[in-house]
């Protein structure tokens, strides 16, 4: 029994001393953790005149690292500590200002100011507290409004003036910039602010849809991916990144008919894609012409010249849509909108062997359509048999025969040239083969002097025609058949 006993003491005797060596530990722990975190505190205790100096100087050597956290909680702890010290609190209400936390800046200036009444530097410096805060104010109402020159103008006196330590202020200069466009200056703002806080959510997004509307999707992507990871449920964050990957499966469905030749389906597919953010003018560009592309193979001339038309009216300077526009005005027989488009594009683009092809085409075309189309004049089709065109010929010659027309002869002799002048190149089968085929042959059937046909001889008045056959129903008038 005594051996037990003496053991059952030993074992307790071996626990009490391990509870005393644990609690010493803890003990330890916490004085560490006080003279490491509450070193500001016991330091501001102590304000005489030599500690307040380093206190100060601690302060602003944390504001031009950009500690501003650091540099707060050693004012907040030396006023705690000393309340009647007034510099800590001017200092402060300056701090606080500088952050747009113009509230509690307010509250500390004139707390300053009611222990050292009429101080003229802290009362100038109020007034710049006001006048920030009314710059701010304003340029959140001009957002509103849609005056962005103007909200910028007051934003920039906020954060290069009065507090260009607020972060606040700077997120707002972003989102003007980018509702005015300048995608350039909201990455470089952004980025100031990112560097200063790598977690910002709302500085990620913003450079993100810079980027987004720079058509640098990849790099937009890995913003929005950055924010949803420090935030999975961040609405807009959420919105951005899944809709930019909708536009991007949608193009590339658009994209991959049209190279299979699946024409229909990508022109609904690029029309759905172009809906999806009418604003995103630096993406759109490229669907327009993508569509426009689709709709010149189409035949489809009039669609096509607008979907181009957008293109150019976002880009200027898009060559290839400028070609497109000009191959869908040859199919709506705009010989002369095709012309003036492929020019345009063969002197941006000079070394271009395509286009200069297609430029010829287009001009030959338009010579084309300036002759005198002789088939139309005869009333024939172009497939007119010989004897079809030969039988239009005299039925032509006969209702525009000067003489049968007195009252309107001048009229009358012009349609008897045209009309004889038609049928000396269609009734001519070398002629008309040549004519079919395009080739220049302007002075053929001129009716005027050089060997042409002349159907008024010298200039007198007996005109002499002899038809195989005759005219039906007999000769008439000066006229010898």
């Amino acid at each position: 029994m005594e051996p037990l006993i003496k053991k059952l003491w030993s074992f307790d005797y071996f626990v009490a001393w391990r509870g005393f060596l644990f609690s010493a530990l803890i003990l330890n722990f916490v004085f560490a953790c006080q003279f490491l975190f509450l070193q500001p505190l016991v330091s501001a205790l102590d304000t005489k005149p030599g500690d307040a100096a380093a206190l100060f100087e601690r302060v602003s050597q944390n504001v031009k690292v950009k500690k501003y956290s650091e540099a707060l909680n050693d004012l907040n702890s030396a006023i705690e500590a000393d309340p009647a010290l007034s510099e800590a609190y001017w200092r402060r209400a300056s701090l606080l200002c500088q952050l747009c936390r113009y509230d509690e800046s307010e509250r500390s200036y004139k707390k300053f100011l009611e222990m050292k009444p009429g101080d003229s530097a802290a009362e100038k410096e109020l007034s710049q507290l006001h006048q920030s805060k009314s710059a701010f104010d304003s340029a959140t109402n001009l957002l509103d409004t849609g005056d962005i020159k103007k909200a910028l103008e007051y934003i920039d006196k906020v954060v290069l003036v009065f507090s260009p330590a607020c972060s606040k202020a700077k997120l707002l200069k972003a989102k003007l910039l980018l509702s005015d466009k300048d995608y350039s200056s909201v990455i470089s703002e952004t980025g100031y602010i990112l560097k200063e806080d790598e977690d910002n959510l709302e500085a990620l997004l913003l450079r993100g849809r810079a980027y987004y509307y720079l058509a640098d999707h990849d790099v937009a992507l890995r913003h929005y991916q950055k924010g949803l990871r420090s935030d999975p449920e961040h609405g807009e964050l959420k919105k951005a990144y899944f809709g930019l990957k909708n536009l991007l499966k949608k193009t590339k469905s658009a994209e991959d008919n049209a190279s299979k030749g699946k024409l229909r389906l990508a022109v609904e597919e690029y029309k759905a894609a172009l809906t999806m953010d009418p604003n995103h003018s630096a993406h759109n560009v490229n669907l327009h012409l993508g569509l426009c592309k689709v709709l010149v193979k189409l035949g489809r001339g009039k669609d096509a010249i607008s979907s181009c038309s957008e293109a150019l009216e976002l880009d200027g300077e898009l060559i290839d849509a400028l070609v497109q526009r000009g191959e869908a005005k040859l199919l709506t027989e705009d010989w002369e909108g095709a012309v003036a488009d492929l020019k345009e594009a063969a002197e941006k683009s000079p070394q271009d062997r395509n286009i200069r092809e297609a430029l010829m085409r287009a001009e030959r075309s338009l010579k084309l359509s300036q002759r005198k189309d002789w088939y139309k004049i005869l009333g024939v089709s172009k497939t007119a048999s010989v004897s079809e065109i030969k039988k239009a010929y005299k039925k032509l010659a006969l209702q525009w025969h000067p003489d049968k027309n007195v009252e309107n002869r001048e009229e009358a002799e012009n349609k008897f040239r045209e009309i004889a002048a038609a049928y000396e190149v269609l009734g001519d089968e070398e002629k008309r083969t040549r004519y079919d085929q395009g080739e220049d042959i302007d002075d053929m059937g001129s009716g005027m002097g050089g060997g042409g046909f002349n159907p008024f001889g010298g200039g007198g008045q007996q005109y002499t025609f002899h038809f195989e056959g005759g005219f039906p129903g007999g000769g008439f008038g000066g006229f010898h058949f």
